[in-house]
């Protein structure tokens, strides 16, 4: 392994176990509610859901067979909450791999190392996908260790599909909130578009559906390549994670380039 991303890994070693963590906390938390949804149709059945507001069964992504097990860990796990906590933690990933060391005034002095701009960002980039898919893989096992304790009946290979969606989502913006923070050198930029595309793809994607003046856009949400081939019902959708791993890719390309034309004042 590069010294580099080895270094980038260990740096954020206490933040990715950190991440780890949490996000398997509130999958523990939420998927061992399961039992009491199941067992209580007049609560949580599709009759009484019908009563929500449509424009919050949509957020929600429809809450349809919410007492089963696929369409709850689809409603709680995978449709909303899930992804964006991987959001979140693969922007964070992304700011410290340039424009957080760009703002606390370590990067000129890695920069006047023996190693080409090229390299460093490909690297800690290398180094974000890894961690990131740290995080990914146990929270995968603990996800599919309860489902199965909870018998909630779902395959093994659908819910490696979710999961990996929601990596690859959660990888794009990653890239995103690097080659932002690599074209502008700060944290608070790289943030705040990540949280713009984020939310905004999420509503464009969920809402779009119904609402014909902003259907058209839902080609363009990140959302859309993850949420619209259904991978917990059925599976891989091959097509559309190609998508969101080339989109990935061109922000790679982007931040490299970004990063080795601009002035960081060394």
């Amino acid at each position: 392994m590069p010294a580099l991303v080895s270094k980038s890994l260990r740096d954020h070693r206490r933040s990715l176990v950190r991440w780890t963590i949490g996000i398997g906390a509130f999958f523990a938390l939420y998927l061992s509610f399961y039992p009491n949804i199941s067992q209580n149709q007049d609560l949580y059945g599709d009759a009484a859901l019908a009563k929500f507001p449509g424009a919050m069964r949509d957020l929600m992504g429809g809450l349809e067979g919410f007492t089963t097990g696929t369409g709850y860990l689809h409603g709680v796990v995978y449709q909303l909450f899930g992804p964006m906590l991987f959001v979140v933690c693969a922007a964070v990933l992304g700011n410290q791999a340039i424009a957080r060391p760009e703002e606390s005034g370590t990067l000129e002095l890695t920069v006047t190392l023996p190693i080409d701009r090229r390299r460093l960002v490909f690297e800690r980039f290398a180094a974000l996908a890894l961690g990131l898919l740290g995080v990914a893989a146990a929270t995968f096992l603990l996800a599919w260790g309860l489902s199965v304790a909870t018998d909630m009946g779902v395959a093994f290979d659908r819910i490696l599909a979710a999961h990996t969606g929601v990596f690859l989502l959660g990888l794009l913006f990653g890239a995103l909130s690097l080659a932002v923070g690599a074209a502008a050198g700060r944290r608070g930029p790289a943030m705040a578009v990540v949280g713009v595309v984020a939310v905004g793809g999420y509503i464009v994607e969920t809402m779009g559906k119904n609402v014909d003046a902003v259907s058209w856009l839902r080609w363009v949400s990140p959302f859309h390549y993850y949420l619209d081939g259904k991978p917990l019902y059925q599976g891989f959708p091959g097509g559309d994670y190609l998508v969101l791993a080339g989109a990935a890719a061109v922000l790679l390309v982007v931040a490299i380039l970004a990063f080795d034309r601009r002035d960081i004042g060394v």
